[in-house]
Order: C-alpha cells, then structure tokens, then sequence
C-alpha cells in the first residue's frame, strides 16, 4: 500500500485500481461516553464497491478475518462497545451518524465508506435514508461484544476495560495490509 497527503487527508492506494480517503478523527472523552483515549476514529472513504450491497460486503469483512458480521442500522441513541473494536460498512444508503457521544462530532457516511471504531467509541444514528444499511464486524476474539448506552452512568472500570482490547491484527477490509494497520499498528 502506498500513500499520499492531499489537503490535511491521506489518500491511500490499496490496490492499483482504488484510493482510498482515510480520515482520522481523534474524540475527547465525555461524561457519559469515555470514547478511546489513544486510538482515533478511522473513516475510509470509498473502501468498498458503492453497489456491492450487504452479502458481498459482510464476505469481504468475514474474508479480513473480521467476525460477528451482521447487517442493519446504528442504533439510535448514543452507545459504546467497552470490549471491542468496530467496522461499520455502509452497505447501501446513507446516513448522518455521531460520533463521540453526546458532545461529539456529526459525520456522513454513504455506500461504500467504512468507519473504524476504536473500543470505547460512542455512536449513534441521527438520521438515514431509507435504504441505509451498515454490516458491523469485529476482530478475532471480540465478536462477544457488550453495549452500554449513555445513559447508563460508567463503571469506574470500563476505561481500565478499553485499555486492555487487543489491537486488530489485520484491516477490515484489506486484511493483512490496510489503513488501518497503518493508523494503529497492531501486527
């Protein structure tokens, strides 16, 4: 994979035919919704096949080693995952998502963008056509996720619970090369 900056945005070619936009978004931590203090937000702009649709999207998350695959929406209230890291790939539609809790940061997503949730990262949908669908998926290991909602007042534990997930140990979408190696690490 090789790379370059255009305006502040690393544009990534991950395979001769397709770039890659990737935006990283680093989240403060709130009173409600601890977010990951070291790990930023990726979103990949373009990773997938706009009209690929949700099957062939869940294949290639499942094919990067990613599990726990399913196929819906973003839940409508603002939630973290204190044990596991997220892919969320938009498999059709589009959507106004987000992220960081409640005094968090709006971003848009449509078919083909991925999002890249380091564990303890708040989301939630604010609006969608119609026709969005996501496919979720986690690392090895992570596929047994717990969900808090923000209203929930934080156990004193669940940052030492952030912490402690496991780097991914491929991308998403690229498997054993990709932004998201690049951004994080993790092999």
């Amino acid at each position: 994979m090789s790379g370059s900056r255009k305006g502040g945005v690393l544009v990534a070619r991950v395979m001769p035919e397709t770039e890659v936009r990737v935006e990283t978004r680093h989240l403060d931590g709130g009173e409600a919704v601890p977010n990951n203090p070291d790990l930023p937000v990726l979103v990949l702009r373009g990773a997938l096949d706009a009209g690929a649709g949700p099957e062939a999207v869940t294949a290639r998350l499942e094919k990067s080693g990613w599990g726990g695959t399913w196929v819906w929406g973003v839940f409508e209230y603002h939630h973290y995952h204190p044990n596991a890291h997220e892919a969320l790939a938009v498999a059709s539609g589009h959507a106004l998502l987000m992220l960081g809790g409640p005094e968090g940061r709006t971003v848009e997503v449509s078919a083909g963008d991925v999002l890249v949730l380091p564990a303890g990262t708040g989301h939630c949908q604010i609006e969608a056509s119609g026709d969005f669908r996501v496919c979720g998926a986690y690392p090895p290991g992570q596929e047994d996720y717990g969900t808090i909602q923000a209203e929930e007042p934080p156990d004193p534990s669940v940052r030492d619970r952030i912490a402690a997930v496991p780097l991914p140990r491929t991308d998403p979408v690229h498997g054993g090369t990709g932004p998201l190696l690049d951004a994080w690490g993790g092999k």
